[in-house]
C-alpha cells in the first residue's frame, strides 16, 4: 500500500473512531510524525478531503467535517 494511502487510513481510523474531532494536524507535522515528505502528507489529506471525511478551510488548515461545516 502506499505510503499517502497508509497515513490517510491512520487518520481516517482516527475520524471513526472519535480520537480526532476537530483540527487536524497540519502538513508538516504530519510529515514529520510518520517519517513521510510533505507532498505524501498532502497527498493523504486530499485523499480524505475527497472523500468527504476532512474539509479544507483556506489559510486555518484542514479540519474533520461535521454538519455544521460551513456555518461558522
Amino acid at each position: 500500500m502506499p505510503l499517502h494511502e497508509q497515513v490517510a487510513a491512520i487518520l481516517r481510523k482516527q475520524i471513526e473512531d472519535g480520537t480526532l474531532t476537530a483540527r487536524v494536524p497540519s502538513i508538516l507535522s504530519l510529515a514529520q510524525e510518520y517519517e513521510v515528505s510533505h507532498k505524501t502528507a498532502q497527498h493523504a489529506l486530499s485523499t480524505l478531503a475527497d472523500e468527504g471525511l476532512i474539509v479544507a478551510v483556506r489559510g486555518l488548515g484542514f479540519y474533520v467535517r461535521s454538519d455544521d461545516v460551513g456555518t461558522r
